[in-house]
């Protein structure tokens, strides 16, 4: 392959032959290799065990003219891949049980389809995940308009949301761990937000295959309402490999909240037990996803706020594992939030290509973003997602790879 190839070219063919992104930086012959700035940190073992890597690449930029760069960091097994644009998770390469690496998260390889096409691939989420109702709440007295994108609801924090913005980004290094902090800061009235929110999330990986976010923001002037979280797409089997279906789920939820047809929760909490939405054992997603159940009809699958067990002492709570049964690759979640919405990708429609020039279609990937409940700034029994000056939100997110 040619050494002096675009870095998206790189990636796109890299993908293709399945290959991961520390092979994709070894297969260009850049002076990042000799120590330049780009190679940001190397720790560890120099024969690549337990090694810590972050590097830095251009990927591309805005029409603005914004530049907009990619940080690849590893532990010599998992490697991840992030973008400056939306604080975007674009690859995460992980072994098989027989040690093949492959990229199991959806992406594109290039700026202008996250910007045009993207249904928040790997997104950091904000300034309020999932839906609020037609796109208003009432915040001490004063009514808010947040500008609607889904239906007549607002998704994901309106029309432009966290996800289509470039994020400031600092290396963050210890003996342990290697990743990057993301931060942002939107102003007062920003998609109709009130106060200035500022937002950092770190994302850092650690030796033992562990991809840890932590999110904090504050804000100023006015109270607001805050529900962060990343929209990651997984297929367990390989990005672009096929249905998801065959996925063995176990998810640590008594409850979940039903929804109306415009997916907003009707406010019940309602136990899982006796219906398709139980994966308190471990059971294929698949098997009852087709099931004729009224919630399965409106979310055309799963799409859906779990509220999840007690946390333990530390704050944290088991809240999944996935595990793809051929390849045999894991990927268990723990979070201090009180939710989850789980979604198995009903709305992808094979319309566009992502990094391994295969199309996405409907069931071939699935998200599982922690967060607060949906529309909780209309429901006063839902945990509130209310920050004022003052105080300061913080919550983490832990998703651990393996095999089985």
């Amino acid at each position: 392959m040619p050494a002096n190839l675009p870095r998206r070219q790189v990636l796109r063919t890299a993908g293709a032959l399945g290959l991961g992104a520390a092979a994709t930086g070894a297969l260009q012959t850049t002076a990042a290799a000799a120590g330049s700035p780009d190679r940001v940190a190397a720790m560890g073992s120099p024969h690549g065990h337990g090694r810590l890597e972050i590097r830095k690449d251009p990927f591309g930029t805005t029409p603005e003219g914004v530049k907009v760069e990619v940080y690849t960091f590893t532990n010599g097994r998992v490697t991840i891949s992030m973008l400056t644009w939306g604080a975007t998770i674009q690859r995460v390469e992980t072994p098989d049980r027989r040690g093949r690496t492959e990229n199991i998260s959806l992406g594109f390889d290039n700026l202008p389809d996250y910007a045009a096409l993207s249904p928040y691939f790997g997104s950091t989420i904000g300034r309020y995940g999932n839906r609020i109702a037609k796109g208003r709440f009432t915040l001490d007295g004063q009514t808010y308009q947040i500008p609607v994108n889904n239906g007549e609801n607002a998704l994901h924090g309106g029309t432009i949301g966290f996800d289509k913005k470039v994020w400031k980004a600092k290396v963050v290094q210890t003996d342990k761990a290697v990743g990057v902090a993301f931060s942002y800061v939107s102003p007062d009235g920003e998609m109709g937000f009130p106060g200035e929110l500022t937002t950092t999330v770190t994302y850092t990986l650690d030796k033992r295959d562990n991809l840890r976010i932590d999110y904090r923001a504050t804000v100023a002037g006015k109270a607001t309402v805050v529900n962060l979280t990343n929209h990651v797409y997984f297929n367990l089997a390989g990005e672009g490999s096929g249905s998801i279906d065959g996925h063995v789920l176990q998810l640590n939820a008594p409850s979940y909240t039903p929804v109306d047809a415009g997916l907003i929760p009707t406010g019940e909490i309602a136990p899982v037990a006796g219906t398709p939405f139980d994966f308190n054992k471990p059971t294929r997603i698949g098997k009852r996803i087709r099931d004729d159940h009224p919630q399965l009809v409106i979310g055309r699958g799963y799409d859906h706020n779990f509220v999840l067990g007690k946390a333990d002492s530390d704050g944290l709570r088991f809240a999944a594992r996935f595990w793809e049964p051929e390849e045999g690759r894991t990927v268990t979640v723990h979070t201090t939030e009180p939710g989850a919405q789980f979604y198995s990708g009903n709305f992808l429609d094979g319309t566009f290509q992502g990094i391994g020039n295969k199309s996405y279609r409907q069931g071939d990937a699935f998200a599982f973003e922690t967060q607060h409940f949906p529309d909780s700034p209309n429901q006063p029994n839902f945990p509130s997602t209310v920050l004022r000056p003052g105080q300061t939100l913080t919550s983490t997110t832990i998703y651990s790879f393996g095999t089985k």
